[in-house]
């Protein structure tokens, strides 16, 4: 019965590898091999039970929300006025626009948790002005591909929320986690492209200098997005709302500030609910077709057996957590966050439990690792996005450009380990 669950897991790597869609490689393989171990209606009622607790749990109805606050940020023109903000500040220094844009991803990440809205969203808004100031197609499009990544960080994050969904793990203390990690990973990208900037000037010109008065005065459009973050955020550890009642308070901040600026318009509305509806419909699948795979390992044994052969191998921490790193970035080339942490949490977890490791710091590893597998070739996710936005530029230099960034997240997941502290001190702190 073991062997049927491995053969499973194979076909299901085979079909990624065929480039099918993750929702029907893992919905497929879990109904075929259910189908065979049991019988077609045992599949039927498992799949019913799925989609009632797992489908319709009301922890997931944050999802799209969240992810509609942020299509209606880009659709509404809020998003570029951000950007325009932080270029005033920043922009005059060495590669001060490409850090601009760095810094707006990770801003903009506390309005939606998601890494490729993030990409195709900076991606249409800065793209054009990169290229405007002749920056190096390389260098620029390697730093906004992977400033994406930092939307999954800063809180709200979906790739915390999924995480907090399959482990029961609080999801404002994952929120909380990931704001130091977020903010260091930020500095860690800006001060790469400072020195790149510094040592090859001809990488691209400094952008213009404002005066203190006009800086001050573009913060009058980002006071909304920091209200929102400030009351998303302080509701939660303040006890006074759920996350996904959070994410409803958000969207609703979200309309009455576009309503407030006459940017609340009906081909808004349209263009983010079906943008959202896509998204959204993409998750739902990949939860319910995974929480599927996840029955059939189990009746056939086959993720019983596994981890029990890893516990079996006497493995330091170090070196499960050195196995599982490079899992991730295997697993990268062929999924995207959610599949990643579907197909691999319901693995992984009782090893963590296993060693003693603190579920709220390797939420953090497994965001993080998942983010730079959405950076790796041959399929790197956000670069083929950033792909879609600009196709003047060739999908290897885009490739070659994310390569040191993608690095700088390793960096990042080093110091988590070593100095975990950087993940659980902010949520033990506050909660």
């Amino acid at each position: 019965m073991v062997a049927v669950g491995y053969i499973g897991l194979a076909i299901m790597v085979a079909l990624l590898f065929m480039g099918v869609p993750v929702t029907f490689a893992l919905g497929v393989v879990a109904v075929v091999g259910l189908s065979y171990v049991t019988s077609f209606s045992v599949v039927m009622q498992q799949a019913i039970m799925v989609v009632n607790q797992e489908g319709m749990s009301f922890i997931i109805i944050c999802i799209p929300l969240f992810v509609f606050m942020g299509k209606m940020i880009y659709h509404t023109g809020i998003a570029k006025e951000l950007f325009e903000c932080i270029e005033r500040w920043i922009g005059f220094l060495p590669g001060g626009l490409a850090m601009s844009a760095t810094v707006t991803c990770a801003a903009f990440g506390a309005v939606t948790g998601s890494s490729v809205a993030s990409v195709a969203t900076m991606g249409t808004i800065i793209r054009p002005e990169l290229k405007r100031y002749n920056y190096d197609d390389e260098l620029s499009s390697g730093a906004l591909t992977s400033a994406g990544t930092l939307a999954v960080l800063i809180p709200p994050s979906l790739g915390f929320i999924m995480y907090g969904v399959l482990t029961d793990t609080s999801i404002g203390g994952l929120f909380l986690a990931g704001v130091i990690p977020g903010i260091l990973l930020t500095g860690l990208y800006c001060a790469y492209i400072f020195i790149r900037y510094c040592l090859n000037p001809k990488l691209g010109p400094r952008g213009a200098s404002y005066a203190f008065l006009d800086r001050l005065i573009s913060l009058k459009g980002t006071w909304g997005l920091l209200l929102i973050f400030v009351i998303i955020i302080g509701g939660i550890y303040g006890g006074f709302f759920t996350p996904t009642e959070a994410s409803g308070v958000g969207v609703a901040g979200v309309l009455l500030i576009c309503l407030s600026r006459r940017r609340l318009t009906w081909k808004a509305m349209r263009d983010a609910m079906i943008d959202t509806g896509l998204v959204a419909a993409m998750i739902w699948g990949i939860i319910v077709s995974g929480y599927l795979l996840a029955r059939f390992l189990a009746v056939t044994g086959a993720s019983q057996a596994l981890v029990a052969f890893v516990a079996d191998m006497g493995l330091s921490r170090v070196g499960f957590m050195v196995i599982i790193s490079l899992i991730y970035l295997a697993l990268g080339m062929l999924l995207d966050m959610f599949g990643m942490l579907i197909l691999t949490i319901p693995f992984f977890y009782p090893l963590v439990q296993h060693y003693g490791i603190d579920p709220i710091w390797f939420g953090t590893y497994a965001v993080i690792m998942c983010e730079i597998g959405l950076l790796t070739p041959p399929v790197g996710v956000n670069v083929f996005v950033m792909h879609d936005m600009a196709p003047d530029i060739p999908l290897k230099a885009i490739f070659r450009g994310v390569m040191p960034f993608a690095a700088l997240n390793l960096f990042c997941v080093f110091l988590l380990e070593v100095f975990p502290k950087l993940a659980t001190w902010l949520p033990y702190k506050i909660l």
